[in-house]
């Protein structure tokens, strides 16, 4: 005989509200990606009946190569800027750079020869 546990403060028969679910960035991300690669499939393929012109149909063809390249320029350009403007920690650096001293003193007195 299986029961389910109740968790949390509901008691037994109370109506509990609906369970919120978020998305994660990737799950975001796939579904943005599927929607359009949906819309791309249908325009390219003609499933919906519609005739583009000709030159729509050759900018189509190659657009997700076109997209994927622009993505990736943009990653880079984003992590050469974050590159470019990473600023120093100068304090946590005297810092770090006074606990190395202690340590190095403390090993000296215990007889280490550096």
């Amino acid at each position: 005989n299986f029961r389910a546990q109740s968790s949390g403060p509901h008691r037994e028969g109370e109506l509990r509200g609906p369970k919120v679910v978020t998305m994660t960035k990737l799950a975001q991300w796939l579904w943005g990606l599927a929607i359009l690669g949906s819309i791309w499939a249908v325009l390219t393929m003609g499933s919906l009946g519609l005739e583009l012109p000709s030159s729509y149909q050759e900018v189509l063809w190659p657009l997700p190569a076109y997209l994927l390249v622009s993505a990736g320029c943009y990653a880079l350009g984003i992590v050469g800027y974050r590159v470019a403007t990473f600023h120093d920690c100068e304090d946590a650096a005297r810092e770090l750079q006074s606990q190395i001293q202690e340590a190095r003193a403390d090993l000296v007195r215990k007889g280490l020869r550096f």
